[in-house]
């Protein structure tokens, strides 16, 4: 059955110098059981559907068999962990090989929950079953809404319990990447190889993501500024829909420019830059309006690390480094205030844009306005489901709006279709996730998350079956909050 399934794997990654990873023994599981299986995402990977159902895939699946021609793998790297460094490395996770697509493309089959690794530390390398659901659900959802992210094909329940805080269903899931490489990786090699070391892995990184890029300069700046680009164009995607990675260690930013690592992650209703909602954030280092900054940060250490390749003088390197991450701020800018006025049906750039936005933006905080349905009702002019747009001060601004959109060539409609497109009729509401992972956790209904997955495919669709879904929270004394744990 196996040779039906489509696996075409290579395994390049075990190509670098050893100190990048380790071979693993497979940690075989008890009674393996497809729970969900992404068959857009099997399809362009080149895999059969159907014969991903069979005993033998969900073998694979849960790390019990060694698909052919995979090499099971644990990366090495490191990483700032709120600031502060550490050595770490897939403690639970394992690399199986990267498939090799009809496209010609190159993904990272990896499998997430599949038990100890040398990595591991104190850890039992297992996962349990909500969280590998939640990052399956976060994960489609953003790449449905058109921002770079690993993707999932697969979820298996393992047949044994978890202990947590009390004994949980335990699986793993089968997750995608361009490739697994972080700026951590990148820290692991400048604190722990050789200067040979790091230039065999940047070389990697470069060959593998940016062949297309013209080398007119040293192939090591053109690096950085290939990475500066990918994350300052990803995290202005995260604030345009309102987006709360929870986690942005080094080891959790790719060199890639995918979004990587669904723990606490969440989306945010009320509009207010200070949300937090990782239960370990206690300092608000990864709140919302943080984290344009904190990619500017993790940029940084990224530079510091390729610092050795840049140029042979330490301070010349230094100064070109410096001098590189400044393309940061502005090129991250541009990114959301170009995202922003198409939000607001801005075709043509006017120097006041940026103090129109910000003016609505605040209005949403003071007013405590739900982001999402702030956007949504400019979009089809319907005003009545707030007291927010009933305000003075509200409606000096959307006046102030439409004279703006007056001064533009383009129609009325067309602005409006612009809004339609770059304006999700529905996010992964927190509620709605919780609603769909208990239903599926506590009684084994998964039709709840289905028609969750169903409703989410199109974020811009705009259709009648949607609209339960952008519906507010009931509300709460009790902030919500998100766990690390995937």
């Amino acid at each position: 059955m196996e040779h039906t399934i489509g696996w075409n794997f290579d395994n390049s990654y075990t190509h670098l110098p050893n100190i990048f990873y380790t071979s693993i023994q497979l940690n075989p599981v008890r009674s393996p059981k497809l729970i969900i299986l992404n068959e857009s995402v099997a399809k362009s990977l080149g895999l059969n559907s159907n014969a991903l159902k069979s005993e033998e895939a969900v073998a694979i699946f849960a790390g019990n068999n060694t698909p052919t021609g995979g090499k099971p793998i644990a990366q090495a790297y490191a990483g700032h962990q709120f600031g502060h460094f550490n050595m770490l490395g897939d403690g639970r996770a394992l690399l199986l090989g990267e498939q090799l697509t009809p496209n010609h493309e190159r993904f990272d089959i990896a499998l997430k929950g599949s038990g100890r690794t040398p990595y591991s530390r104190g850890g039992d390398g297992r996962a349990t079953l909500s969280p590998m659901l939640r990052e399956y659900i976060i994960s489609e959802a953003m790449y449905a809404l058109g921002i770079p992210t690993t993707r999932s094909l697969a979820v298996v329940t393992t047949g044994e319990t978890i202990l947590r805080e009390t004994e949980l269903p335990g699986a793993v899931l089968t997750r995608i990447a361009s490739s697994h490489l972080r700026v951590g990786t990148f820290q692991y090699a400048a604190n722990f190889g050789s200067d040979e070391e790091l230039k065999a892995l940047a070389d990697y990184a470069f060959e593998r993501h940016f062949t297309n890029v013209d080398e007119a300069q040293n192939r090591y700046v053109t690096l950085l500024q290939e990475v500066i680009k990918k994350q300052a164009s990803l995290i202005a995607k995260w604030q345009l829909v309102g987006f709360i990675h929870g986690v942005m260690n080094t080891d959790n930013m790719t060199i890639s420019g995918e979004t990587i690592d669904y723990g606490p992650c969440a989306f945010m209703d009320t509009y207010d830059p200070a949300t937090v909602f990782s239960s370990i954030d206690r300092q608000g280092r990864y709140a919302f309006g943080n984290q344009p900054n904190i990619g500017g940060w993790n940029l940084t250490r990224f530079a510091e690390s390729l610092i050795p390749l840049i140029h042979e003088d330490q301070e010349e390197a230094i100064h070109i480094a410096q001098e590189t991450l400044k393309q940061y701020p502005q090129l991250y800018y541009a990114n959301w205030l170009e995202g922003m006025r198409a939000k607001l049906g801005l075709f043509n750039a006017e120097e006041q844009d940026g103090e129109l936005i910000e003016e609505l933006l605040q209005l949403m905080q003071q007013h405590q306005a739900d982001y999402t349905n702030t956007f949504i009702a400019l979009t089809f002019n319907k005003f009545e489901d707030s007291t927010f747009f009933s305000t003075n001060e509200f409606k000096e601004w959307h006046k102030n709006w439409l004279a703006r959109l007056e001064r533009q060539q383009e129609t009325k409609d067309m602005s409006q279709q612009l809004m339609r497109d770059h304006n999700p009729a529905i996010i992964p509401r927190n509620h709605r996730v919780e609603e769909a992972l208990e239903a599926a956790v506590e009684h084994g209904d998964y039709s709840v998350m289905e028609r969750l997955l169903e409703a989410l495919a199109q974020p811009f669709a705009h259709c009648k079956e949607q609209q339960e879904y952008a519906t507010l929270p009931t509300p709460s004394n009790q902030p919500y909050r998100t766990f690390c744990g995937t």
